[in-house]
């Protein structure tokens, strides 16, 4: 469990959370170009009917809203916007290990394996 509190964005849909922001900041650091921003989404597959979506891009689309945290560029999709409405993201590091961590609102199930779920 983080400890880290979220930062709010205006208008946003979802939150992250400084450590999210920061390793996706680092991790971006490292890609040759660097690219413009990250897209966040929910895309149609898994078990459960929906999963996430994180990916590195140069921009966003004519139909994709843009939001800024702390200096970091967000993409999300008209679609994506719905599902991910009220969503929060963190970047957690544990024993098991490390990765990021999606918490909806909308979500009214999950599959046992925690990587897609239904609204």
């Amino acid at each position: 469990m983080s400890t880290t509190t979220e930062t709010p964005v205006k208008n946003a849909p979802l939150t992250l959370t400084p450590s999210a922001i920061a390793k996706v900041k680092e991790i971006m650091a490292q890609q040759s170009p660097v690219p413009g921003g990250l897209r966040v989404g929910v895309v149609g597959g898994g078990c459960s009917g929906f999963s996430y979506s994180m990916q590195f891009e140069n921009g966003g689309g004519a139909m994709d809203k843009t939001f800024e945290y702390d200096g970091l560029k967000v993409f999300i999709d008209a679609t994506s916007l719905m599902y991910l409405q009220g969503a929060s993201v963190d970047y957690v590091e544990t024993l098991e290990g490390a990765g990021f961590k999606f918490e909806n609102p909308n979500v009214k199930s999950t599959c046992g394996c925690g990587s897609s779920f239904s609204v």
